[in-house]
């Protein structure tokens, strides 16, 4: 039987610790769901827009958010409501479609939340 080139390369040794096992709850390395967030008086959110790689769209961006995963998608999901507006959810960062900072910062304050609006 003739072997691939392909077939025979396999790691023989590595410096590379071997890498923790994503968690079976949120599929984060490390673990966001388990860690306690700390109170909103501690937390400082950036609010911001952004229009890069979105075709001149503009979106909002909040971030410094230091919330478990499903906590995170919650708020996401009342704020898009309260702005009447779609987004998402990637990597800890909300993005809510179109220009609504300050309406966002006005309910985060109201939840306890440091907000910095920045203007650009």
């Amino acid at each position: 039987m003739k072997r691939s080139r392909w077939t025979d390369r396999r790691v023989v040794y590595s410096t590379d610790p071997e890498p923790e096992p994503p968690c079976p709850t949120c599929g984060q390395r490390p673990c966001v769901c388990q860690a306690s967030s700390p109170p909103p008086s501690e937390q400082t959110v950036r609010i911001g827009i952004e229009r890069k790689h979105r075709r001149g769209k503009t979106v909002t961006v909040i971030s410094g958010l230091r919330l478990p995963v499903a906590e995170l998608r919650q708020l996401g999901k009342s704020l898009r409501r309260l702005c009447g507006a779609g987004g998402t959810v990637k990597k800890g960062v909300i993005e809510v479609q179109g220009d609504h900072r300050e309406r966002i910062a006005q309910t985060l304050r109201e939840r306890g939340y440091r907000v910095k609006v920045i203007q650009s």
